[in-house]
């Protein structure tokens, strides 16, 4: 069945690249399956992608390719002269999708914008865990429940929020997936239906495009939302046709059996761009790679371990396996893009006897570890099984022995969130919101332990830095603390810092309309075929 319905998704993107079908399939070939399709409950891109760039919205929203926030489901917002209150007029006339399982009786209200950001706020919330083991990643790990003081309606079409504390990001987190905004009525109704599980399954939003199906880790199917506020898209359907290896991803595109691919094999970038049928974009990408030590598990809660093992990894060796080149060797937990980024940091440098010195002096011999290696590519790591190769080769050579280990997507997120986690988990990050606070208060704050924060590390003078930045609207103030925080956070080295890389976007040349997004986003609002 699935490969029946995998073939017909590539048959139906051949018949529309020839032109002969009326309607505008757009088939954008994926990396990856989607965990579920509620935004909130997730942090990775590829469910964001599927989710809440395609079905919903949120009130604010990112302007495309910049990391400006402006109008979405509020048209306009006020903030009280002390910064605790911050109140929103939602749009008028903003209709939710209509579907084979809900038909809307409505439109959007002050109740669905309580609902969808209630649930992840209060724990006795009935849809706090409606699905078994809801963490809430993002807005827990962003202190959002600390931070919050009340959600209140106004009337029918003003929502206040009142915080507890003032927030210098805290507009534009509104524009980020886990804040998109769900309908209250469809909750309802599966609610009553005994069926809440649906709303991780059978999504319904305001946004460009209507969930029409998904087969297990082969297509997930979109057709334009007719009643989309924004406007009717040019497209009339979407297919997400999903195609974990990248050279295979590359076949489809070269043989219009897709129009727009991610995360292209580097090797392959220079044949894309000489290919006449394709077009290829490219931008420095808001993102770091890095691998990270559990360090509340020994021998890794001690940090001469750590900068050994930080001092082992050629990081230039992994950049020219892995990225041909396009990507940069990294030493801070932001990118250079970044403002605030601290050049003056220096990296723990390549130096195999400085390496075997920290082993030493921390007491340290014939170490086995595990190493994790993602199974899907990134933008910040295409080939984590490669590079995990590499550091496998690098610590064998200071006496230490590795094993490579890994999972499906899904269970690997889930699984190296745990406290108790053993060894080093390679991940990455493209920031979601162009904000410092979005990497170092939200991977490494003491908030998202046992989330985000995969190196299960709170450090008191970090995370009061960071916590102190996040209160300032002062970016010379919020800048000069997060300097000192990427300083903190190097002499403890939670973390190896990998790489930051160039994000590569090939697509067909009759694809109009696509923009690229900083932040690492696959939004098609607004794209066209044009042959």
């Amino acid at each position: 069945m699935r490969k029946t319905l995998a073939f017909a998704a590539a048959l139906m993107a051949a018949t529309v690249l020839g032109g002969v079908a009326n309607a505008k399939t757009f088939v954008y070939c994926s990396e990856g399956s989607p965990e579920g399709f509620d935004p909130g409950m997730y942090t990775a891109g590829t469910t964001f992608d599927a989710a809440a760039h395609t079905v919903y919205n949120r009130l604010l929203e990112f302007k495309p390719g910049t990391t400006e926030a402006e109008a979405g489901l509020a048209e306009s917002w006020t903030i009280s002269d002390n910064g605790l209150e911050y109140t929103f007029k939602l749009r008028p006339g903003v209709k939710f999708q209509t579907t084979e399982y809900f038909t809307p009786t409505r439109e959007l209200n002050a109740d669905d914008v309580i609902f969808s950001l209630e649930r992840q706020l209060k724990a006795d919330n009935p849809w706090h865990q409606y699905v078994p083991g809801t963490s809430w990643e993002y807005f827990a790990g962003m202190g959002m429940p600390e931070l919050i003081q009340s959600i209140e309606k106004v009337d029918d079409m003003t929502v206040k929020i009142v915080l507890k504390k003032t927030e210098a990001p805290f507009l534009a987190n509104l524009a980020m997936p886990f804040a998109s905004i769900m309908s209250k009525e469809y909750a309802d109704k599966l609610d009553a239906a005994g069926t809440k599980e649906k709303l991780n399954q059978q999504p319904l939003g305001t946004g460009p495009f209507t969930f029409v199906g998904y087969q297990q880790d082969a297509v997930i199917r979109y057709k334009a939302n007719p009643d989309y506020w924004g406007g009717k898209q040019k497209i009339d359907d979407l297919v997400f046709a999903i195609t974990p290896d990248a050279s295979v991803r590359y076949q489809k595109l070269k043989a219009g059996e897709c129009h727009l691919m991610p995360f292209p094999n580097s090797a392959d970038v220079e044949a894309m761009k000489a290919d006449p049928n394709l077009k290829v974009e490219e931008q420095e990408g808001l993102n770091v790679a890095y691998l990270a030590y559990n360090t509340t598990q020994a021998p890794f809660d001690n940090v001469k371990v750590r900068k050994a093992l930080n001092h082992a990894i050629n990081k230039e060796a992994i950049v020219d396996a892995v990225f041909q080149g396009a990507a940069t060797p990294a030493k801070n937990p932001i990118p250079p893009t970044m403002w605030s980024y601290n050049d003056k940091v220096e990296d723990d440098a390549y130096n195999l006897d400085e390496a075997k010195k920290l082993l030493e002096e921390a007491g340290v011999k014939d170490l086995s570890m595990k190493v994790w290696a993602m199974p899907v590519s990134r933008p910040y790591m295409l080939n984590a099984r490669r590079a995990a190769e590499i550091i496998q080769s690098d610590f064998a050579k200071v006496g230490v022995t590795v094993e490579i280990v890994s999972y499906e997507w899904a269970e690997y997120l889930d699984r190296s969130k745990a406290k108790d986690r053993d060894g080093a988990v390679m991940l990455g990050w493209t920031g979601d919101n162009g904000d410092p606070d979005n990497f170092l208060h939200t991977l490494l704050g003491c908030d998202a332990v046992g989330g985000n924060n995969r190196a299960q590390w709170c450090n008191e003078e970090f995370n009061t830095l960071v916590m102190k930045a996040k209160e300032t609207t002062d970016q010379a103030e919020r800048t000069k603390l997060y300097e000192e925080a990427q300083v903190v956070f190097k002499r403890e080295a939670p973390w190896a810092t990998i790489d930051h890389s160039l994000s590569v976007v090939p697509m067909r040349k009759g694809v109009e309309g696509f923009v690229q997004s900083p932040l690492g986003d696959f939004a098609f609002d607004g794209v066209d075929i044009v042959e």
